[in-house]
């Protein structure tokens, strides 16, 4: 069968699409390969809010969800919203046709549910790991290995087992695929998450973002318990306090669990007049913000999660040739390479140092920026990832005959 008579059914719990620029880059290439796209997907509050478009011929199915506070238990009740609203439409895609692949992206790992039920119906099932939620569960909690921890390695086996291909967004995953997951190496495949080369094009720099500093600092990303803004700004007092810097500003884009939380740490720490928080903010101020740039942060602690995950927030400083200050993990040096100075693991004095020496040295900033924009381009490319991704759906496809 040609893909231009196939269906796929994506479905995503953790972000509304096109908001999730992976899975958006995942809808559109099947698209250019013939396939006829449909996506699951939460409703987002001020963008991606319309129940249901077809926005460049993908087929989109949102639902509302109210995102988790507090604990763990918060949690149970937007999975079971999501997985209830999940299951009412996909059962309303399969009644347009035939679906004949499902491609379910975690956390949760509770869409292999849905899958199953698909799968009775004809579809072969694709797992699209963006996270290890076990370890996930591990960073973000504290809680050590738990009942509910069993409970996450529990759902995750039985993901694995009903998967016929598992797509791994780096090799650290894969690894886990082929061991924790028990697949066969022929059955899992890398796609690598990779900046929109269109959405970072480098415009004229803005001094006046600087705020009267000769230096811009920049974070742009998610801001949760395991994503290191904490040490970041303690990074940031260091740098005023203890190496007598203040020739900086610096902003943090995004948002997330712990935004506000991090506001009131940069008052506790006196940085207010130096740091800015602009929470998510559109594309062309995105951009604006990373060209003036001077050095970028990804400041994510070592935690069972962050050593063995791709940062997107080192993907995109990449994609604007910015150089990085980063704590030593593993997928992060695969990433970026040359493009970071990496700092011994959760060290906020060494933090601080290295940002230090990288506003000392402008030529070494425009070398690393160099490197970074040569890899994204290059080896590191949505292109590459593409192929992968075809190559995933080819396999399930002919596994399903």
């Amino acid at each position: 069968m040609s893909a231009g008579s196939r269906r796929a059914l994506i479905l995503v719990e953790n972000l509304s699409v096109p908001f999730d620029r992976r899975v958006w880059q995942e809808c559109t290439t099947l698209r250019d390969a013939g396939w006829e796209v449909h996506a699951i997907c939460p409703q987002g509050s001020k963008r991606d809010t319309e129940p249901e478009i077809v926005l460049d011929g993908v087929h989109l199915h949102r639902y509302p969800l109210r995102a988790a506070t507090g604990g763990p238990a918060g949690y149970v009740r937007e999975y079971g919203s999501a997985l209830w609203h999940t299951f009412r439409l996909a059962r309303k895609v399969r009644r347009l046709g035939p679906i004949d692949v499902v491609h379910a992206c975690n956390p949760p790992d509770l869409l292999f549910l849905v899958a199953r039920m698909l799968k009775r119906r004809g579809a072969r099932f694709v797992f699209d790991q963006h996270d290890l939620v076990p370890e996930l569960y591990l960073s973000r909690f504290d809680r050590g290995e738990d009942l509910l921890y069993r409970g996450v390695r529990a759902l995750e086996r039985l993901t694995y087992r009903a998967a016929d291909v598992v797509i791994a967004t780096n090799g650290s995953y894969r690894d886990v695929a082929l061991t924790r997951g028990g697949k066969a190496p022929g059955d899992v495949f890398v796609v690598r998450s990779a900046p929109t080369v269109d959405r970072f094009r480098e415009v004229p720099p803005e001094p006046d973002l600087k705020h009267g500093k000769p230096h811009l600092l920049c974070y742009l990303g998610v801001m949760g318990p395991q994503d290191g803004v904490d040490y970041a700004l303690r990074a940031l007092a260091a740098l005023r306090d203890d190496l007598d810097r203040t020739d900086w500003h610096a902003v943090f884009i995004g948002s997330g669990d712990t935004f506000d939380a991090m506001v009131r740490l940069a008052g506790e720490l006196g940085l207010t007049g130096q740091v800015e928080f602009t929470g998510r903010i559109p594309d062309a101020d995105l951009v604006r913000y990373l060209s003036t740039a001077d050095v970028c942060l990804s400041p994510d602690p070592l935690n069972p999660l962050n050593d063995v995950s791709t940062m997107n927030k080192i993907m995109e400083y990449m994609a604007m040739g910015r150089p990085i200050v980063s704590f030593d993990l593993k997928e992060a040096r695969v990433s970026a390479g040359e493009a970071a100075r990496y700092v011994p693991a959760n060290d906020v004095a060494e933090f601080a140092k290295s940002i230090a020496w990288l506003l000392d040295n402008p030529d070494e900033r425009n070398r690393m920026g160099a490197l970074g924009r040569a890899r994204v381009s290059g080896a590191l490319s949505w292109e590459h990832s593409a192929a992968a991704l075809l190559a995933a759906y080819a396999a399930a496809c002919r596994q399903g005959g």
